[in-house]
């Protein structure tokens, strides 16, 4: 008997995916439509399949008295975007306090639990933390005084605060860059508990009411040049994986997502990356594929086990992957352009191989990543407003480096719904734009605050995290 998932009902299509390991955007990787479950929430980063698009139809038009369901203040700094389960709106906040340090030392925080990098199934040296301090151009001195790393949940319905929990307080040994904040990495959930990786300060599990499950402390980082951090975990089933590049032993780390108990860890040769993996299935593998300056690489999601690479891509991927039938395709745009499309079902090293499907060396972005849309991938060139769209299956050129009116420089990711591309710049504009062949602008929007977190799109609702508020936004 063939199970057809599109004739269940969304809440048991959830409770058999969390039952045989399969995460829900996976579902649509088998051929399906997406669920029910899929188009109600935002569970993680890029959305429901980590691509970038939403399943409603969200406002064309806004503005500050113009189509805000609600806009609730946010304590201290963040980038993380803002994730959404069924009623609840879940972000990530570092809140500055005035208390310094006492014991002579930048971190005072108290030691987490969960046991660290240790146990079973720990592969690799095993090294984290210590080395050179930052310093870099654009970096900040680190912080004197302590950061509350907070996990905040809202109502989604009328932006009210429902609760919010301290995770951890620390002091900073690195300043970030300045336009890095503590708090870049996005949480996810699969609809039962939450995490949270606040990287150097740890990684929380909560469930849904804000009741801690467990913490992690897999060492500290040292960025180049103290840019900070920013990669987001990513989870499939029972594994959460927490990518770990940095200037020194960097390593990718699989934990038990019940316990936080580390099930593997793999040392990487790859210096600061800020990219956050793609975890998906093909064939009888479960892969994640992760972006690197010097490779992009699959591993095995159960055991750590290197299934192929490709070099080839230009410096500081912070792009993340994202997929399209059995090609992924990881990009990057700092001091050079490369837009590889790469075969899932790849095997060892294909660097300069004709086993590469396509790639493009004219564009691609540097920190915001692509969406793909129907076939279409679009993506802004460096960190400016200057728009390309490929072909994902064949990589030909359908615009080629236009600029989007009114964008000037952009962090946040495009997301996509209802044949709609929106593209949200810095100083807080977003454009919308018709899926198609043309540059088709349909508005342009302004809210008054700078924006870097990227939007989440759920039902008729788009919910913008911008420098001091979160934005609920609605047609009235």
């Amino acid at each position: 008997m063939k199970l057809d998932f599109r004739r269940l009902p969304w809440h048991a299509v959830l409770s058999l995916a969390s039952l045989v390991g399969v995460s829900l955007g996976n579902l649509a990787l088998h051929g399906l439509e997406p669920t029910e479950a899929v188009r109600q929430n935002w569970p993680q980063w890029r959305g429901p399949l980590a691509d970038g698009v939403g399943y409603g139809d969200p406002p064309i038009e806004w503005g500050p008295d113009k189509n805000i369901k609600w806009k609730t203040a946010l304590p201290g700094r963040g980038s993380a975007s803002p994730i959404v389960w069924q009623d609840r709106v879940f972000v990530l906040t570092a809140i500055p306090t005035e208390r310094a340090p006492t014991g002579g030392g930048t971190d005072n925080a108290a030691p987490l639990t969960g046991g660290g990098l240790t146990g079973s199934g720990l592969t690799g040296s095993g090294q984290a933390g210590g080395g050179r301090p930052g310093g870099g151009f654009g970096a900040l001195p680190a912080p004197d005084k302590f950061y509350q790393f907070a996990v905040i949940c809202f109502d989604r319905g009328t932006g009210a605060q429902r609760w919010m929990r301290v995770a951890t307080e620390a002091v900073p040994h690195e300043g970030g860059h300045s336009t890095n904040t503590f708090a870049s990495g996005s949480p996810i959930t699969d609809g039962k508990w939450l995490y949270a990786s606040f990287g150097s300060h740890g990684i929380f599990c909560y469930d849904l009411d804000g009741n801690l499950k467990w913490r992690q402390n897999l060492g500290q980082m040292r960025t180049r040049n103290g840019f900070g951090e920013g990669s987001s975990p990513a989870l499939h089933g029972d594994v959460l994986i927490v990518p770990w590049d940095h200037e020194e032993q960097s390593f990718l780390a699989a934990l038990h997502a019940k316990t936080g108990e580390l099930l593997w860890k793999v040392d990487r040769d790859e210096p600061t990356t800020w990219a956050t993996p793609l975890i998906v299935e093909h064939g009888n593998r479960t892969q994640v594929v992760t972006n690197g300056t010097v490779r992009v690489r699959s591993y095995d999601l159960h055991t750590g086990e290197l299934l192929w690479e490709c070099g080839g891509q230009a410096a500081n991927p912070i792009p993340s992957p994202v997929v399209h039938e059995n090609l992924v395709y990881c990009m990057t745009g700092y001091r050079g352009y490369a837009v590889y499309a790469l075969p899932l079902d790849a095997q060892g090293d294909i660097t300069d191989t004709d086993k590469i499907a396509w790639k493009y060396t004219e564009s691609g972005p540097y920190v915001s990543s692509p969406v793909l849309y129907k076939d279409q991938l679009y993506f802004t060139k460096a960190r400016d407003g200057i728009l390309s769209i490929l072909d994902a299956r064949t990589g030909d050129v359908v615009i080629d480096q236009m600029r989007l009116p009114g964008v000037s420089s952009l962090y946040a990711s495009p997301v996509a719904a209802a044949d709609r591309i929106y593209f949200t710049s810095r100083e807080g504009t977003t454009v919308v734009l018709r899926h198609g062949s043309a540059l088709d602008l349909l508005a342009t929007n302004q809210l008054g605050e700078g924006i870097d977190a990227s939007p989440a799109i759920v039902g008729s609702e788009m919910f913008l995290r911008g420098e001091r508020h979160l934005y609920c936004i609605a047609a009235e």
